[in-house]
């Protein structure tokens, strides 16, 4: 059975779809066939894939509002193994939809179901909010990876999203775990980095990933190109980095 990751923070600008984007390809060089769920209605991480968001005809949201099969969604992308579920900006209309739904915090779950056992990944690409739609993906989730910027005011709001956390095993999904922290933005040089891993390491201890993901220029070019960065640039510091997480993440198991 396909293992499901979440990557969320409430927080904008973590390097939280980045993340998404690259961990999935880092993940795919090493024959683990992946999908990447599109579920923030901004669709940064279709475009990040190449492909146009102004284009897609069924979306997560067809999906999970209107009952369309998820096989009918998902696409394939320029690495083979590697699909995605794209996104549309119909979702922003979707939190309050689901409201009125029987099931509205399993909605995803339930459109995962018939595929989960065809992929050795799904990796949900969260909205920065704890709506609807992030309770969605945490329902469906088996584990959540959380990226944090080595920048001040770092853990400002992880305790709201560990709260939503215990708020959605207590409803939705008692199995879900914290699976991961991982250290984004990061510069060695900087005094401050240092000290925000530190103490985000005092405060989640082994759940934090040893791998930092640096500041790197063709991290912040390789999506307009429509790659990830192992594709854009193999030897950036960037393309490093998320190959060794990828690392982590498999021998974790």
């Amino acid at each position: 059975m396909g293992h499901i990751i979440a990557l969320v923070n409430q927080k904008g600008g973590v390097a939280k779809t980045t993340t998404a984007i690259n961990l999935a390809a880092s993940l795919n060089k090493r024959k683990k066939k992946i999908l990447l769920v599109d579920f923030d209605p901004q669709a940064n991480a279709t475009s990040g894939l190449g492909i146009d968001k102004h284009e897609v005809k069924t979306s997560v949201y067809d999906c999970i509002i209107n009952d369309v099969q998820v096989q009918e969604a998902i696409l394939p992308t320029y690495r083979k193994n590697l699909d995605l579920l794209p996104s549309s900006m119909d979702l922003a209309g979707a939190e309050q939809e689901l409201g009125a739904l029987d099931d509205h915090g399993l909605r995803l779950k339930k459109v995962l179901s018939p595929v989960v056992d065809d992929y050795d990944y799904i990796l949900i690409d969260c909205a920065p909010s704890l709506g609807m739609l992030t309770i969605n993906a945490l329902g469906a989730a088996d584990e959540i990876y959380i990226p944090i910027q080595c920048e001040y005011y770092a853990l400002e709001g992880v305790e709201q999203l560990m709260q939503t956390v215990r708020l959605v095993k207590q409803a939705y999904n008692p199995e879900l775990a914290v699976g991961g922290i991982i250290m984004t933005m990061y510069d060695g040089r900087m005094r401050l980095a240092k000290e925000v891993v530190a103490s985000v390491a005092e405060a989640f201890g082994d759940v934090v990933f040893k791998t930092r993901i640096p500041r790197n220029v063709k991290l912040a070019e390789a999506p307009s190109y429509g790659r990830a960065i192992i594709d854009y640039e193999a030897l950036s510091k960037g393309a490093l980095a998320y190959n060794n997480l990828a690392r982590e993440v498999l021998k974790r198991g």
